[in-house]
């Protein structure tokens, strides 16, 4: 592997759906993978609203994120995928619930359909400290 880059494996976070790590550290910055819904320890979809499964999303990009030796807090970039655009605010009330101190740069989408049927995906890109 290169010394550009590091992966980074999150205990408690659940198993990637697919061939990809948790997250990758690179110049100074955490690139963590999207995150669905899922039980760490079962991997079954949890909540039935999309904030419900917003609040899953960011309790697993919070584990990943402190594997990866950082907080969510250290934001700089975030995205948010969304199978129906009308939870938009909903979700926007969770996800400032996390974020809301010093908001990162972000964007969200309208998508078709996301991984096993979830609602809501989210990933981010996280500052690391020196």
């Amino acid at each position: 592997m290169s010394h550009h880059r590091e992966t980074v494996d999150a205990a408690g976070a659940p198993a990637a759906v697919g061939p990809y790590s948790h997250a990758v550290k690179a110049g100074g910055l955490l690139f963590c993978s999207g995150q669905i819904p899922l039980d760490p320890e079962s991997g079954e979809l949890v909540g039935e609203t999309a904030a419900q499964q917003a609040r899953q999303c960011l309790e697993n990009l919070s584990v990943v994120a402190s594997a990866g030796g950082a907080q969510l807090a250290d934001a700089v970039r975030c995205t948010v995928y969304l199978t129906d655009m009308g939870d938009f605010a909903a979700v926007n009330e969770v996800y400032g619930e996390y974020l809301g101190e010093s908001l990162p740069a972000r964007v969200a989408y309208g998508v078709a359909a996301l991984p096993k049927g979830a609602q809501v995906e989210i990933d981010a890109i996280i500052a690391l400290l020196d």
